[in-house]
């Protein structure tokens, strides 16, 4: 599963990892994503979404429809 948010976009960030000693590592911070599956009223079908945890807030507070519309005009498939 790609870390990367269907709705939002939201992507892996890059940055170091500071020991002790102040020695620098390359480390990854990965956004919380989850998949999650709504039922689509519009087209009698249930879709399986690639989320973040903030995504899933904002589906839970525009609805599913206008989400998957937001999604398809960012060129997603759903």
């Amino acid at each position: 599963m790609s870390a990367h948010c269907q709705l939002t976009g939201a992507r892996p960030g890059f940055g170091n990892a500071i020991s002790h000693s102040h020695r620098r590592t390359s480390r990854r911070f990965d956004p919380n994503i989850q998949r999650k599956r709504y039922w689509l009223p519009s087209e009698g079908r249930h879709v399986r979404l690639t989320l973040s945890a903030r995504a899933i807030r904002t589906v839970d507070s525009i609805g599913v429809e206008a989400a998957v519309a937001r999604i398809r005009a960012r060129g997603g498939k759903v």
